[in-house]
């Protein structure tokens, strides 16, 4: 029986985007930027009021569709060592979540938990996030912490910097070739 969550039944978003904006905070906490860059935020708000509110909502599903993909490869990875990959890897992102308290208001992070989970068991983050209702502002940081993070464990896994951007694009330079 499919779910609702089923991921063939969730927008994929604009993940270009939703990559773009994690990947510049990869690099930036690589170049040792760890303080919110004014001039980055600048533009991150610029580019977000030029969406428009359909933009923002593809935006949204991007994200979820990068934790989606993140916890498909990280599942993989995990089986192949015959671990769980909930086991190993929510707890990690709840804990540093629970440290980013500008960033992440402790009433979000079980929001988040429950996004990895759904996507680590198959299901569509942003569908099952849907069934509670519209997105808060006050997720949105959470969100782009979580994906932030995802991408930033893989990379450590694999003790490549980029793997994770990596990932991604050549995910989509084969959908494009589809």
């Amino acid at each position: 029986m499919s779910s609702p969550c089923d991921p063939q039944h969730a927008p994929v978003g604009d993940v270009g985007a939703a990559l773009m904006m994690i990947d510049s905070r990869l690099k930036g906490i690589h170049d040792g930027r760890t303080g919110a860059d004014p001039e980055q935020q600048a533009l991150v708000a610029q580019f977000t009021a030029s969406l428009g509110p359909r933009g923002v909502d593809d935006v949204l599903d991007g994200a979820c569709t990068l934790i989606f993909m993140f916890m498909t490869w990280l599942r993989k990875a995990h089986e192949e060592h015959d671990k769980d990959v909930i086991e190993y890897v929510v707890p990690n992102l709840v804990a540093t979540l629970r440290r980013m308290p500008k960033s992440v208001r402790p009433q979000a992070i079980p929001t988040m938990a429950g996004l990895v989970i759904a996507a680590g068991t198959g299901l569509s983050p942003n569908l099952w996030r849907k069934q509670y209702g519209d997105w808060t502002e006050e997720e949105m940081n959470p969100l782009e912490a979580t994906a932030f993070l995802l991408a930033e464990h893989i990379n450590r896994i694999t003790e490549d910097p980029d793997f994770a951007s990596r990932l991604i694009t050549e995910a989509l330079s084969r959908s494009d070739e589809d």
